[in-house]
């Protein structure tokens, strides 16, 4: 995603934005612990109201801890009332000043600027009373809003000075990456020679292209910068080898202990509303004394991309009731070691996080995909029933599989194989690669476009 980096000034006060299309890169920013932000503004449209993104949107700045100012836009267009998203808001913990609460909102109008200086006036304020400060004869440092490599300059880094002023010239280490600040742009593409805090701008002249979310400090020297270089690079690889901080329900309880946890982050994604509020009302009412659940984030669907980031940021663990990790969310739980539960049954996704927390949790069966369908064509037969036509996308099916249907993202029915046919002839397995024709016992509504896994369950013993 594109971060925009710019700044409004008012009573000759610098208001530095960053804009996004979305809230993932944030997150992945905080799961490398740089926190960029020091207030959330989120924009809700007054005719649209609160959409699923904007939930998702106020969860992961809760999770970040930022406060949240809530621009309601749109207010220009005849008959919208503002009061219908600040209703909606309250169901999120977002209560307004008026009615007790401590969150600022401001209804606005993006198209003809209508109280658009109030808004300015809230972040001010809001800054004011959280007192930020920052010192510009400190050595400076701060963090990588996003980098890119480009053909003529070499790495290319946009970065947020959070601390003292950086000059051109200054050593500079940055995440793993080294090497003298070569030239500075500000957000309009104006060359600097220095910038003060608060200030994003563009730097060239580093060895290699950091990662967004990364820190800088500037050093006495480019030795020094490019021995912190080494020595980061050689720290993020050992700290990958261990991979330490990982929080699973299998080592919950040793963590908590280590860590002295007083919250175990939980997010809930389930397959329709009354699932989504009934488990995470239970998860909730686990007592275990001294710590407490915490659920960042709870809603209906497919878990996605964004979960895995905000699981991955906050140390959180996913419950998923009814549903599967779609896209690139399996990939990316097991490269980032997010732990992702998936249940069927709502007591035994309570019994078990209760069990992890007292540390009780006995060795577990755990399912293991052997492989994926997907169908293509449907196949009816009066004595038979349906006969589902695909291709096997991934893994290998075999005749005796437990077998779940997925439709997008949300399973349909969970059982076991009827039969397995490869053309006319019935088979014992079918590979990756290869058409097959399969039914699902007791079961005849497949649909084309659905997606059908086959697994075992094998016994995982929990680690200490």
């Amino acid at each position: 995603q594109h971060i925009g980096a710019y700044q409004a000034r008012l009573h000759d006060r610098l208001i530095t934005f960053l804009d996004t299309p979305g809230h993932e890169a944030f997150t992945e920013m905080r799961a490398r612990g740089a926190n960029v932000t020091d207030i959330t503004i989120l924009v809700v449209a007054a005719d649209d109201g609160i959409m699923p993104q904007t939930i998702e949107a106020i969860h992961h700045a809760q999770a970040a801890k930022t406060p949240i100012i809530v621009a309601i836009n749109k207010i220009d267009i005849p008959g919208v009332d503002p009061n219908n998203v600040i209703n909606e808001l309250m169901k999120y913990d977002l209560v307004p000043e008026e009615y007790g609460g401590s969150t600022i909102e401001v209804p606005i109008s993006a198209k003809t600027g209508q109280n658009v200086d109030k808004l300015l006036e809230m972040i001010l304020l809001q800054a004011d009373m959280m007192d930020l400060k920052s010192d510009p004869t400190a050595k400076s440092r701060g963090s990588v809003i996003e980098a890119r490599l480009d053909k003529g300059r070499g790495a290319v880094a946009t970065l947020l000075i959070q601390q003292g002023t950086l000059k051109t010239g200054d050593p500079i280490v940055v995440g793993n990456t080294f090497g003298r600040v070569r030239t500075m742009n500000d957000a309009s593409h104006k060359k600097l020679d220095s910038a003060l805090p608060a200030t994003p701008v563009e730097i060239t002249g580093l060895n290699e292209v950091p990662q967004a979310g990364d820190h800088f400090v500037v050093m006495d020297s480019e030795k020094d910068a490019r021995e912190a270089g080494e020595s980061r690079a050689k720290k993020a690889m050992e700290e990958e080898r261990n991979n330490g901080a990982v929080v699973t329900l299998d080592t919950l309880f040793s963590t908590m202990a280590k860590q002295d946890m007083k919250t175990v982050s939980l997010i809930v994604k389930a397959d329709v509303q009354g699932s989504v509020e009934a488990l995470s009302a239970s998860l909730k009412k686990i007592k275990v004394e001294g710590v407490r659940v915490d659920i960042l984030h709870a809603a209906v669907g497919a878990i996605n991309e964004s979960d895995i980031n905000l699981a991955e940021a906050s140390g959180a663990i996913i419950i998923g009731f009814n549903v599967r990790p779609v896209g690139q969310a399996k990939t990316d739980a097991e490269q980032k070691h997010v732990d992702v539960r998936l249940y069927n049954v709502i007591y035994d996704a309570i019994n078990e996080v209760e069990a992890a927390m007292k540390g009780q949790l006995e060795p577990v069966y755990k399912e293991k995909t052997l492989g994926t369908v997907s169908v293509r064509e449907l196949f009816h037969f009066s004595k038979i029933g349906t006969i589902a036509g695909g291709l096997v996308t991934d893994g290998i099916i075999t005749s005796d599989s437990k077998v779940r249907l997925v439709r997008d993202g949300v399973v349909v029915y969970d059982g076991q194989l009827g039969s397995l046919k490869h053309g006319k002839d019935d088979v014992k397995e079918v590979k990756k690669g290869f058409e097959l024709g399969l039914t699902i016992a007791n079961y005849n509504d497949e649909k084309v476009g659905d997606v059908i896994e086959a697994y075992t369950m094998e016994e995982v013993k929990a680690n200490a």
